[in-house]
């Protein structure tokens, strides 16, 4: 095949691509981000203590993380012709990969969130401030590098994900490179679709760790706990302390006492009257 045969093909593959990851990341990340902070909250010790709510979220997210991605795919064709009205193309592909994300992103979540200093909390709760206060306060914002970087990883398996589903007509990349880099043995295709999938993954994780890096730079006390900061009062100097520059200023030596003249050596001392 030529470049002005392939160009076309390779630019709406790409654009296939991008529509199913980019919906799929969007839905994994608002199912994801409170099934993880539920799973924090509903642990042991956690602000909403409930073993069996915790266990019976975890058991499901743990079995849907364990199902291999082709297989997902086949078990939820049903429930996504009910979605979407059909099997085939990129808006059924949507269901089963972010289907498949969101128990994913789930983990990656919790284990973000529990990485958040516990004395933080302890500190807005001694503040009353509620549970919403501290997921929203605390625990999202002192988490959202390490978040960042979860998306990024859940992006980066979600190309993976919607190349694989190409490969039962869900389009993309992985459709072209099946189609036309395998079925018809257009191996220079192939290999290109393999370099268009190796460098959007690097720049994707690139930009990824870069705006994680920079959050994480830029973090500082959680919002609530700036209340705690104490204001420094504009108040006089208080005794041996300075008012300008707040270090302490030596005290002053106390006159000393003028002494009468000693006599001289071998003089006695005048005898007082009586």
């Amino acid at each position: 095949m030529t470049w002005s045969e392939t160009q076309p093909l390779l630019a709406q593959a790409c654009w296939d691509t991008l529509y199913m990851v980019g919906w799929s990341t969007l839905i994994a990340v608002v199912g994801g981000l409170p099934l993880g902070i539920l799973l924090v909250l509903t642990d042991r010790g956690g602000l909403l203590a409930n073993a069996l709510v915790n266990k019976v979220i975890g058991q499901i997210v743990n079995i849907a993380r364990s199902m291999p991605f082709i297989i997902l795919m086949v078990a939820l064709m049903g429930f996504t012709r009910a979605v979407t009205g059909t099997t085939i193309g990129r808006e059924a592909a949507i269901v089963p990969l972010a289907i498949g994300a969101i128990p994913f992103f789930a983990r990656l979540v919790e284990t973000s969130v529990r990485e958040v200093d516990g004395g933080l909390v302890e500190a807005v709760q001694s503040m009353g401030g509620n549970t919403w206060t501290i997921v929203r306060k605390v625990l999202v914002p002192e988490a959202l590098p390490s978040l960042i970087a979860g998306v990024t990883t859940t992006v980066v398996v979600l190309i993976g994900y919607s190349a694989m589903a190409g490969t039962v007509g869900a389009g993309g990349l992985g459709d072209l490179a099946v189609r036309y880099g395998y079925q018809r043995f257009e191996t220079g295709l192939m290999w290109i679709t393999v370099a268009v999938l190796a460098v959007a993954i690097s720049v994707i994780q690139f930009a990824g760790d870069l705006l994680a890096r920079r959050l994480h730079h830029r973090g500082g006390p959680a919002p609530a706990l700036r209340l705690l900061r104490p204001r420094t009062p504009n108040t006089p100097a208080t005794s041996g302390t300075s008012a300008a520059t707040g270090t302490s200023a030596a005290p002053a030596e106390p006159a000393e006492n003028p002494r009468a003249p000693e006599a001289p050596a071998g003089e006695a001392e005048p005898a007082k009257s009586l």
